[in-house]
């Protein structure tokens, strides 16, 4: 087992901290104060669950800039965007708190003495990425902890000081001791949990192998789970769309987070009408981005997060070059102590091709091009991955037709692709499966329960 786990700022590898790894002794104590903490926080009233969502995104602004911080040092986030994930956690807290309740009312039925009930089933294992140390995390924790449940996160080794930060932010609530627990466990360790019978259900946001791996555990105990995974998402633009609009949106989906975005416009389909024009007008506005210290306030693109994911995403470039793709920009490793990468277009991409067939979790746009409307939904569906897309096209009818035949868990028409309270998210095919945020999202870890009076 590896002792540390390190937290490493990528914009000039310095260690940052190092985090020991808990033996497996150390996380059945914290299961144990977990269970203990649910047979309080389940019979808890919502007035207290709503407080506690008050206080939590109080704590968030509050301590804002420390939050930010901590994002852009350990996973190299720019500053303005780290400050926009926290904000918008603040934001998913405050809706719950005002939205949450009326979700866990119980529901009436077509028969007159019977309803639907709405209740906690316990402790839930959150494995969960790097990319969003905060919003992805705070995404699910809200809700199931709205619902009486308790949570305990195993977030991603790189980034295990924004997890200490969360549990203090918990720890300044009147949220109960334990209710919400961060361990720093390694592959046994999680292993364990999932076994653990003080857990009930595994949410997991992270690639296709890490889900399927622990989904397996889960199923052989007999659990349930949500995962969210990997993606790449379709882009679609057709010859009638508003092309300033559509260029400005591609380039937003395509390298917030300097691409490290599961959910997020990674295939770029367009019409060969204007496929020539939307690649010059994409590749100027992609060169015109800045890239540097992610602590300047100017700069939108940041490094990658982690050195050895910064290679992969090369060699799938230049695999996918070997293949035929034309290199419009970038395709290259920035030299220097940053995990710099330059931001990439590749055109005349095919769906035989690496760029196409896998995600491409960085700064790199592939464009393909079709010939119609119906050839790019075609284009669209062959993928192994469903969790969005977007469509960008003046006409509506066309625009219901493709949102209506996209294998995906969610599409954007004529706008930006984004996850919001108010709406779920979630794939389909190897995207992965369960929904998180809405009442959905709530409801994924209830005990939605029947409850009917008298019947004969």
């Amino acid at each position: 087992m590896t002792d540390y786990a390190v937290s490493k700022n990528p914009a000039n590898g310095e260690i940052l901290a190092q985090y020991p790894m808990q033996s497996l002794a150390e996380l059945d104590s914290v299961l144990a104060s977990s269970a203990a903490a649910f047979n309080q926080w389940r019979n808890s009233d919502m007035a207290l669950r709503v407080k506690v969502l008050r206080q939590l995104a109080e704590q968030l602004r509050q301590r804002e800039p420390e939050l930010s911080r901590m994002i852009t040092q350990e996973m190299g986030k720019p500053i303005a965007q780290a400050r926009a994930e926290i904000l918008k956690c603040a934001t998913l807290s405050d809706w719950y708190a005002e939205h949450g309740p009326a979700m866990l009312d119980d529901q009436p039925t077509q028969v007159p003495d019977a309803w639907q009930r709405f209740k906690p089933i316990g402790t839930i294992l959150a494995v969960m990425p790097w990319n969003f140390p905060f919003w992805q995390v705070l995404r699910g924790a809200v809700g199931m902890l709205l619902a009486g449940n308790t949570y305990v996160l195993k977030h991603a080794p790189n980034v295990m000081g924004s997890a200490t930060l969360m549990a203090e932010l918990f720890g300044a609530t009147d949220l109960p001791a334990g209710a919400f627990a961060s361990v720093n466990v390694d592959n046994e360790g999680v292993s364990a949990a999932i076994k653990d019978p003080r857990i009930a259900a595994v949410a997991v946001t992270g690639s296709v192998r890490a889900g399927a791996a622990i989904a397996a555990q889960a199923g052989a105990a007999l659990k349930k789970t949500v995962l969210e995974l990997g993606g790449s998402d379709p882009f679609i633009v057709l010859a009638d769309a508003d092309l300033d609009e559509a260029v400005k949106s591609a380039v937003i989906g395509r390298y917030q987070n300097t691409g490290q975005v599961c959910m997020a416009a990674k295939r770029f389909i367009v019409e060969a009408a204007i496929a020539e024009e939307f690649e010059a007008r994409f590749c100027a506005a992609v060169q015109a981005l800045t890239m540097g210290d992610p602590l300047d306030e100017k700069n939108f693109l940041g490094p990658m997060a982690r050195f050895d994911l910064r290679d992969e995403l090369h060699n799938q470039v230049e695999q996918s070059l070997r293949e035929g793709a034309r290199l419009v920009l970038g395709g290259e490793k920035i030299a220097g102590e940053g995990n710099y990468y330059a931001p990439t277009i590749l055109s005349n991409v095919t769906p035989q091709m690496t760029a196409f067939r896998e995600e491409l979790f960085g700064p790199v746009a592939a464009i393909a091009i079709a010939r119609d409307a119906d050839h790019a939904l075609a284009i669209a569906n062959d993928s192994e991955f469903g969790l969005s897309a977007t469509v960008w096209t003046a006409d509506s009818a066309t625009a219901d037709r493709l949102a209506d035949q996209i294998e995906t868990g969610a599409v954007f028409i004529n706008g930006n692709g984004a996850s919001d309270p108010r709406v779920t998210i979630g794939g389909v095919k190897k995207s992965g499966y369960g929904r998180e945020l809405s009442h959905f999202g709530v409801h994924e870890f209830c005990n939605i329960q029947t409850v009917w009076k008298n019947r004969r």
